[in-house]
């Protein structure tokens, strides 16, 4: 598996023809500051160790692999869940901020910038500024604010700064840009911490590499509980770092089926969904190419999910180049399908999860019916309390 990850990507920050650096020279300039300090850093004894330490004591990890055995006899199939939704704040964001805050750290930074649509990434990059004793400001879309109002209540508890963003559409990609332009006004004492395996290089990489803990503990716990691999893996794939981060961990197993799965929200049309891979051609957004959803003038076209984390008109360059592979399969659960596995998954198993990781269960207990003596691994990417208010208010409960 070396191989893989030695080459992807290469110097430039390209997996294959995505990725990449596209932005302002002055911008550049820090850009090769971080990847430089993540390069000599990452590989040192004292960084590992720390992180290790951390992920242990304080984030509680290894998450667990648990066996959907009410789910799985419902839909067929083996269900297991990788359940990131125990890490220490609810999601697998705290894998990378932790890791993003302890470079800044090491580089000087005094203060965190970053996007947030469900709240997740900014809940939990607060909780790794306040561990660490550094500033943080989150930029996040009025509409998520309105609809993720738990998480931005955490926020500020924790000691960050919200900052509503009230152009456009007024969701994650807007929050990106508004974070963007913050940063570039003060690139020497600040770092972004992205939210994604998204954005310029060093950062589609850097997240991948901090998120890989989750493949690699699923790797050794699946075939510890089993003794074989599983047969598919299946992730929700919104920017997609939660599903890079299982997928790393099996890239090289010919015989192991990987399933991305995007929002098609209320339809196939413009507008209605955020299936960039299914939809979307290559393109640039945020200073990189990948596939993206375009409007007539190539600019990034309006995008809608019912999981504010998943409503992203791009997607991670690693993502993109997989699927020009055939590496992995990317396909789609519309809201009515994510609402349906929320609840089946509560009511069943005693587990409510977050709607982006519904998806992922939605397409999970379609594919159980169709394969019904294979094993399927499904990254849990978050627990659900953040939802649990939008989700009754606009549709009841089920």
């Amino acid at each position: 598996m070396g191989d893989y990850f030695k080459h992807n990507p290469d110097t430039q920050g390209m997996f294959g023809e995505y990725g990449g650096s596209f932005i302002p020279p002055d911008l550049q300039e820090e850009m090769n500051r971080i990847t430089d300090a993540y390069y000599s850093i990452s590989k040192s004894h004292q960084f590992i160790s720390e992180l290790r330490n951390i992920r242990k004591h304080f984030q509680g990890r290894p998450t667990p692999v648990y066996f959907a055995k009410t789910l799985s006899d419902e839909c067929g199939g083996r269900i297991y869940l990788k359940r990131e939704d125990l890490n220490h704040t609810g999601a697998h964001k705290l894998n990378h901020c932790m890791g993003e805050a302890l470079l800044a750290k090491y580089m000087g930074k005094k203060k965190l910038i970053a996007e947030t649509g469900a709240g997740q990434h900014g809940v939990a990059l607060a909780t790794a500024a306040a561990y660490f004793g550094l500033e943080c400001e989150i930029h996040m879309g009025e509409v998520d604010i309105a609809k993720e109002h738990p998480n931005v209540v955490r926020m500020e508890i924790l000691g960050a700064k919200v900052v509503p963003v009230t152009h456009g559409l007024k969701t994650l990609k807007e929050a990106v840009d508004s974070a963007f332009e913050a940063y570039l006004k003060d690139p020497i004492t600040a770092i972004y911490c992205i939210g994604s395996v998204v954005g310029p290089h060093p950062f589609p990489m850097m997240v991948r590499d901090f998120q890989r803990v989750v493949g690699i503990e699923a790797r050794d716990q699946f075939y510890e509980m089993t003794g074989e691999l599983p047969d598919n893996l299946v992730a929700c794939v919104g920017g997609g770092s939660n599903a890079m981060g299982l997928f790393s961990g099996f890239i090289d197993d010919k015989d192991v089926s990987i399933y991305g799965v995007e929002p098609l929200g209320k339809s196939f049309k413009p507008g209605e969904h955020a299936a960039t891979m299914t939809y979307g051609t290559p393109g640039m957004i945020h200073g990189f190419k990948c596939y993206t959803l375009q409007d007539e003038k190539g600019e990034p076209a309006p995008v809608y999910s019912i999981a504010s984390g998943l409503d992203y008109p791009g997607v991670g360059p690693e993502h993109s180049m997989l699927k020009d592979l055939g590496r992995v399969n990317y396909v789609t659960a519309d809201d009515e399908e994510c609402l349906d596995a929320f609840f089946q998954l509560s009511k069943k198993e005693g587990i409510i999860p977050a709607l982006e990781s519904a998806h992922a269960v939605a397409f999970a207990m379609k594919l159980a019916k169709e394969k019904p003596r294979q094993s399927i691994l499904v990254n849990l990417s978050g627990r659900g309390d953040k939802d649990i208010d939008f989700v009754v208010e606009n549709y009841g409960i089920r």
